[in-house]
């Protein structure tokens, strides 16, 4: 056993050939023996370095001790106790638990999220959630992603109504849009079953700003409103020829991958450049890899191979998928008569650094190269869509993309307004339950109540604790 513990029970997972064969899952789920092997790797730690590593502070240590104990519905509720989304992030999380594992010091981390994984497969996780006695309050959410999401799962276990305004005709924001072979398109709904206990009104189609304005909400008798608009509009590169068929953006291409890729383009021999180097830019190059039999996909990316922004995980899927992966190149126009034919692309090297003490890229004179392609995915970064929101709200959108409230607690420069996100699913939560109670601590300090902790999800009389050993903060409070 001592020698086992330093290798990792091997996931099992598709093979490069199978991938590409369309958008079915790469991982698989363990059985319930290899959970329990895997499980039992784990070292218990007094200190547990996996929780402190999580943004959301996910009792990793308790679940897998559970695990390796095969009490696989204790091991579920625990999980789905502290996170809302725990289908969608036991799939998609960039796991930074397992970067603080200390069994990663000797040999291979626990596979912390494959384990969530299996206590949410293996174990009972359509549990449904219960509010604490009503406080006769509403809340307005704007943004149906996972910040106000879970805003709106902490508010309502405390016994807030909440009404939950979306943009589009679906839930969950961004996780639309991240590709089949990392989720099947049923988690999210596996999540949100577990809300149907909770006063939350979903209302899809609802833009914020022209169709509700934070005035026009508190206007209606909300008592607070949370901006959780994110990030959703792409950047434009601003290059000749951008307008040409065949360029689209990451998002709004993944979305569309997702909704049906039989309508993007055909399978066959096109040959596609992504521009960007981001865990988008990845998913991107790798949908497309799966759309186009035959054909080539290549990553540019503006900066030196160890500067790209990608996760090893998704860098490495891209190699073994047959991506190419061009660096220190810039596009600086693209080409057709009546569609896209090529990408002409400078070398670049590092100049200065910005503000923030990275490298800036200076283009090299005299190095342009042309690569032959007939679509173009910009992969840029997005920004936040801010139309209609008054600028007395003065939200604060740098150095990070999505809008945040400006004052500590995420309040605006209008009283009651609150703003929030995060770079990522597990980051946006993070941010969702901290702005929930600081929405909450406003409104028990307005009604001279004082606020209290989120309780617990399943209607204990006991709210959730931090785990033993764990001397960090918790976004329990």
């Amino acid at each position: 056993m001592e020698n086992r513990r330093y290798e990792r029970t091997p996931i099992p997972e598709e093979s490069p050939a199978e991938r590409l064969e369309g958008f079915s899952e790469i991982l698989h789920a363990y059985t319930k023996e290899e959970a329990v092997l895997e499980a039992q790797r784990c070292l218990e730690c007094a200190m547990p370095f996996c929780v402190q590593a999580c943004p959301i502070t996910q009792d990793c240590r308790g679940y897998i001790t559970l695990l390796a104990q095969s009490r696989f519905d204790d091991a579920a509720r625990l999980t789905v106790r502290d996170n809302p989304l725990a289908t969608v992030l036991c799939k998609t999380c960039y796991h930074y638990c397992e970067e603080d594992c200390v069994m990663g010091g000797r040999g291979v981390p626990i596979a912390i999220r494959h384990l969530k994984r299996a206590a949410l497969e293996l174990g009972q996780a359509d549990l449904a959630y219960v509010p604490s006695a009503p406080k006769h309050r509403r809340i307005a959410v704007v943004g149906g992603g996972p910040t106000g999401l879970t805003a709106a799962w902490d508010l309502a276990l405390r016994g807030y109504g909440v009404t939950v305004f979306e943009a589009q005709p679906f839930l969950g924001g961004q996780v639309d849009t991240i590709p089949r072979y990392h989720l099947d398109g049923t988690e999210l709904d596996r999540d949100l079953a577990r809300f149907r206990g909770l006063d939350i009104t979903f209302v899809t189609g609802a833009r914020a700003g022209p169709d509700r304005s934070p005035e026009s909400l508190l206007a209606e008798g909300y008592e607070a409103v949370l901006l959780a608009v994110g990030a959703s509009d792409p950047r434009v590169l601003g290059l000749p020829g951008e307008a040409l068929p065949g360029v689209y953006y990451a998002l709004p291409y993944l979305l569309a991958a997702n909704q049906g890729p039989e309508g993007l383009f055909g399978r066959r021999n096109r040959r596609v450049v992504v521009v960007g180097g981001g865990d988008v830019a990845l998913d991107a190059a790798r949908s497309s890899r799966r759309l186009t039999e035959g054909g080539s996909v290549t990553i540019v990316y503006r900066r030196t191979a160890s500067s790209m922004p990608a996760g090893p995980e998704e860098r490495e899927g891209g190699e073994l998928e047959g991506i190419q992966f061009l660096y220190e190149r810039a596009p600086v126009r693209i080409e057709g008569a009546r569609q896209v034919e090529r990408l002409v692309v400078v070398r670049t090297t590092e100049g200065p650094a910005d503000a923030r003490g990275r490298p800036t890229t200076v283009l090299v004179p005299g190095t342009e190269e042309v690569i032959p392609c007939d679509t173009v995915v910009v992969a840029a970064g997005e920004r936040a869509d801010l139309t209609g929101l008054p600028d007395a709200l003065d939200l604060v959108t740098a150095p990070h993309p999505w809008p945040e409230g400006r004052h500590e607690d995420g309040m605006t420069d209008v009283e009651g307004v609150f703003a929030a996100g995060g770079r990522s699913v597990v980051y946006a939560m993070s941010a969702g339950a901290r702005v929930a109670g600081a929405i909450d601590a406003y409104l028990s300090k307005k009604h001279g109540v004082p606020p209290t902790p989120r309780p617990d999800p399943f209607g204990g009389a006991v709210p959730p604790s931090r785990p033993s050993g764990y001397g960090g903060p918790s976004w329990h409070a």
